[in-house]
């Protein structure tokens, strides 16, 4: 979780306990505030949220002992097959033999496949294989490694590879029923065979015609994946074949998509999950108030920052609306993934062409950055 750290702001909840295993303590310490609803902060959070809210609010979460789904896409993959949701066929294992007989059987040998922990989040690890690339090296690279949330990968994902466009579907259900909240395109590059460099997410009007086709898709797999209740972040990839989903969590969207949710539609999932618990309110679907995209940005190499004070030109830019950056002088680490975007900014216009012409500046700005080597002293 060290990742996380510089995210982390104690200062800002009224009170902090930790779970140290005791499950019942944990219980009984929850239950003392008469809570309405728990919600977990972070994708770790997910499987002991869910424990949580069927021990302390039973029958106002999702489909008991569902949790584990939440968090593995391997179950999540499962769930799908079991309810007809179509699917990227997968396997979860720890021995490359049963991998390479799945490859064989399925007719995926020799194609493009992705490699990932089956607990990560971000796009963190997640590799790209190649067609007829040598995908037991990195199996064997990440089988027994620690995720970015401390957890041992005993296991690794191998995955078909799924060609078309990714988009963002975040939803608010209230007992089975899954309102849409916003859905937005994303961009990502490649590094390397690292798949998960994050540059944009633009939040799409309700009425673009791929709207629709992936909110009812996204709906089918949350509810195979016993999500009856609250916020779910979904991933889905938009394929010749039709959306496939690639990842889901019943929890809100994270990075700053919130702040920008906001801005673009005037609505989020933590103003709908306050709205429903404190006034009994179910919004089904949203509305798109303005054109807005989410930027991230990415540290090429690890090393010291040393002149982020560039971005400073962005705040004049009319499209502005927020940004969150580190100072000079912070050591950082190569972007591979959102938990180590070095960044992010938040643009808002009436029309495209003005994000689009800000847009460029911000990453020939990014090009600019110096980042220099640390040497050890």
């Amino acid at each position: 979780m060290e990742t996380f750290l510089p995210r982390w702001f104690p200062d800002d909840f009224a009170a902090i306990h930790y779970f140290d295993g005791d499950f019942e303590k944990l219980v009984a310490t929850v239950k003392g505030y008469d809570p309405i609803c728990i919600v977990p902060g972070l994708e770790p959070g997910v499987e002991l949220a869910g424990e949580l809210v069927d021990a302390v609010l039973p029958g106002t979460g999702n489909v008991p002992g569902s949790s584990p789904v939440h968090r593995d896409k391997a179950l999540m993959a499962k769930s799908l097959e079991r309810d007809g949701v179509p699917h990227l066929r997968t396997i979860c294992s720890s021995d490359p033999e049963e991998v390479a007989d799945w490859l064989k059987s399925t007719g995926l040998e020799g194609r493009p496949l992705v490699i990932k922990p089956p607990k990560s989040s971000g796009a963190e690890d997640v590799r790209l294989i190649e067609a007829g690339d040598d995908w037991r090296r990195y199996f064997d690279r990440l089988l027994g490694t620690l995720n970015h949330y401390g957890q041992v990968n005993d296991k690794v994902i191998i995955q078909e590879f799924a060609d078309g466009t990714e988009y963002i579907v975040d939803l608010y259900s209230v007992n089975g029923q899954h309102g849409l909240v916003d859905v937005c395109v994303y961009q990502k590059r490649t590094r390397d065979g690292e798949i998960g460099i994050y540059d944009v997410a633009d939040f799409l009007a309700p009425d673009d015609p791929v709207v629709r086709p992936l909110w009812e898709y996204t709906a089918q797999a949350a509810h195979a994946c016993g999500i009856r209740n609250g916020s779910t972040h979904a991933e889905v990839m938009l394929t010749p074949d039709g959306p496939r989903l690639i990842e889901l969590a019943a929890r809100y969207s994270g990075s700053c998509m919130m702040i920008s949710g906001s801005l673009a539609t005037g609505d989020n999932q933590i103003d709908r999950t306050v709205r429903h618990y404190a006034d009994g309110e179910y919004v089904p679907w949203y509305e798109l108030q303005q054109e807005v995209r989410t930027v991230w940005l990415a540290a090429e190499s690890n090393g010291e920052l040393r002149n982020i004070d560039i971005f400073e030109e962005v705040r004049k830019m009319p499209t502005f609306y927020a940004m969150s950056l580190p100072e000079n002088g912070k050591v950082v680490p190569q972007t591979t993934g959102m938990s180590t975007s070095l960044g992010w900014i938040v643009q808002g216009a009436s029309d495209w062409d003005a994000i689009e012409k800000d847009y460029h500046r911000i990453r020939e700005l990014e090009r600019s950055l110096i980042i220099e080597p640390v040497t050890e002293r």
